[in-house]
C-alpha cells in the first residue's frame, strides 16, 4: 500500500511538471498569461492605493469616510451593470477580442483621465462633484473593477480550447499586481498621480498584446468563427436567460453576495486606512502596506498553482467553505489585534483566500 501511494504521488508530480513545461511552449498560454500580466499591473499599481487616494488629507483628495463610501457604492453598482454586459456580449464574440482591446483602450487612457478630468471634477464639490462620481464609475468600472472579470473569463475560455491550465495562467495575474504593489506606496508618497501613469503605460502595454499577439491556432479557431455553415459554438440569449432558472446559480449569487462581497469592502475601503494610522507617519504606512501588499499577492500568485490541488481533494463546494472560513478569520483577528506586525500576518490570510474564492467560483 505505502509504495503504491510513494508511486502514485511520484505520478502526480511528474505531469505537473510536464504540463508546466509543455505550458511555456503553447503560445495561447503565453499570450494569455502575459495579456492579464499586464491587466492586474495596469490595475493594481493604483486600485491598490485608491482608498488612501480619495482619504489622505496630504496626499489624496482628503475625502471624508462618507464621500468615500459614496464613490465605491456608485462603483459598484456600475461595475455590476457592466459586468453583465461584458458577460453577454463577450458569449456572442466567443473568442473575438474586440471587447477586451475597447476596455484595453480606457486602461491606457486611466492616467490622463484622472489628471485631467476625475480628480479636478471630484475636488471641485457640489453638482460637479457628483456628475465627476458618475463618469468617474462608468469609466474605472468598464476599464478595471468589470473589466477584471471579462480578462478572467476570456482567458479561462482559451485555457479551454487551447489547452492549458487556467490557474497557472491567472497566477501571472497575481505575479503582476505583486510587482507593482511594491512600488505603489513609494510612487504615492511623491505623488499619487504617478501610480495611474503607470496604470495607463502597462494598459498600452496590455492593447499591444491584446491587439497585435495572435498566435496560430487562435487564427485558425477565428476562421472557424467566422465561417457561416461552422455550427455555432456561442450561447443564444435564449440559452443564456435559461441558466437563470438553475437553483445552485443563485445559491452561488447569494453565497458570494454576503461572503467575498462584504469583504471586498473590507479589504479595500477600511483596511488601508486602518493599517496606515498604525503607524507613527501616513508616508511610513503608505510605504509598509505597498510592501507587505505586494508580498502578500506574491502568495497569493503561488497559492493559484496549490488551490486546483485542494480542489481536486475536497471538492468545489468545500475550497468555497474554506475559502469564508479563512475570510471570517481575517476580519476577525484583526478586530482582536491592534499591533502593526500582528495585522500584516493576519492580511497575509488574503492570498488564501482570494484563489479559494476566484478557482472555484
Amino acid at each position: 500500500m505505502l509504495r503504491g501511494s510513494g508511486t502514485n504521488k511520484k505520478k502526480q508530480r511528474n505531469n505537473m511538471t510536464s504540463n508546466t513545461r509543455s505550458a511555456w511552449k503553447n503560445p495561447s498560454y503565453l499570450q494569455s498569461s502575459f495579456g492579464i500580466f499586464m491587466f492586474f499591473c495596469s490595475w493594481g499599481i493604483w486600485w491598490s492605493f485608491f482608498s488612501r487616494w480619495l482619504t489622505d488629507p496630504t496626499h489624496g483628495l482628503g475625502m471624508t469616510s462618507a464621500e468615500q463610501g459614496q464613490i465605491y457604492s456608485i462603483n459598484s453598482l456600475a461595475t455590476l451593470v457592466i459586468m453583465f454586459a461584458y458577460g453577454a456580449i463577450q458569449d456572442q464574440l466567443g473568442i473575438k477580442r474586440k471587447l477586451v482591446i475597447f476596455v484595453s483602450a480606457i486602461a491606457a487612457l486611466v492616467g490622463p483621465f484622472v489628471q485631467f478630468v476625475y480628480a479636478p471634477m471630484l475636488t471641485a464639490g457640489g453638482t460637479t462633484r457628483f456628475i465627476g462620481v458618475l463618469i468617474g464609475s462608468i469609466v474605472l468600472s468598464s476599464g478595471f473593477m468589470a473589466g477584471c472579470s471579462l480578462f478572467e473569463a476570456l482567458t479561462e475560455r482559451y485555457s479551454r480550447k487551447f489547452g492549458f491550465e487556467y490557474g497557472q495562467s491567472r497566477a501571472w495575474g497575481s505575479f503582476g499586481y505583486a510587482i507593482v504593489a511594491l512600488c505603489a506606496g513609494f510612487l504615492f508618497n511623491i505623488n499619487p498621480l504617478l501610480n495611474f501613469w503607470v496604470g495607463s503605460i502597462c494598459g498600452l502595454g496590455m492593447l499591444c498584446v491584446y491587439a497585435f499577439w495572435v498566435p496560430a491556432k487562435q487564427k485558425e479557431e477565428l476562421k472557424k468563427e467566422a465561417d457561416p455553415n461552422a455550427a455555432p459554438t456561442n450561447p443564444s440569449f435564449k440559452e443564456m436567460i435559461s441558466v437563470l432558472k438553475m437553483p445552485t446559480l443563485w445559491v452561488l449569487i447569494v453565497f458570494m453576495l454576503f461572503t467575498n462581497t462584504f469583504y471586498t469592502v473590507f479589504d479595500q475601503q477600511m483596511f488601508p486606512n486602518y493599517y496606515a494610522s498604525l503607524f507613527p507617519t501616513t508616508e511610513i504606512g503608505n510605504a509598509t502596506y505597498g510592501t507587505l501588499n505586494s508580498f502578500q499577492v506574491f502568495l497569493e500568485s503561488a497559492m493559484m498553482g496549490v488551490v486546483p490541488i485542494i480542489m481536486k481533494k475536497i471538492g468545489v463546494r468545500n475550497s468555497l467553505l474554506l475559502g469564508a472560513t479563512v475570510m471570517f478569520l481575517r476580519i476577525g483577528l484583526c478586530g482582536v489585534f491592534h499591533d502593526p506586525v500582528s495585522v500584516s500576518i493576519v492580511k497575509l490570510f488574503h492570498s488564501i483566500e482570494v484563489p479559494l474564492f476566484c478557482l472555484p467560483a
